[in-house]
């Protein structure tokens, strides 16, 4: 299906005492690549925000391979899974300049209403470009 790749060279910050980014910025990585998977295909999380949508996480998976370190290049391929409905799932590959594999990931967000947070379904604006 649709597929778009970033590339994100890491910060020190990123990373912990023993010099390999902390587990717990991966997350941060996976949603830059949705973002730039959105705004590839002409959209930005923030139109959706102002026509009523918001998407939020309901389920994250990581899967730690190899660690990415300080200053090194690392490409995010965000992909989406299927057409979306009231959810969108997308898988992740987060590799070295190399083409190692670093880490796999699949996030399932929900399209929500951003005046009653209820689900809904995937706004036909967003369909209409998947098709």
């Amino acid at each position: 299906m649709y597929e778009h790749e970033i590339s994100i060279r890491v910060r020190y910050g990123e990373t912990d005492q023993m010099g390999v980014v902390y587990h717990g910025n991966y997350p941060q990585y996976l949603e830059l690549g949705r973002v730039e998977w959105l705004r590839n295909l002409g959209f930005s999380y923030r139109d959706m925000e102002i026509k009523g949508c918001l998407l939020m996480v309901v389920s994250l998976s990581l899967n730690y391979k190899k660690p990415a370190v300080y200053d090194e290049l690392i490409f995010v391929k965000t992909r989406l899974k299927n057409i979306p409905t009231v959810r969108i799932t997308f898988d992740y590959e987060i590799r070295s300049a190399s083409g190692q594999l670093l880490a796999t990931a699949e996030t399932v967000l929900a399209f929500t209403d951003a005046k009653t947070y209820k689900p809904m379904r995937c706004p036909n604006y967003l369909l209409e470009k998947l098709s």
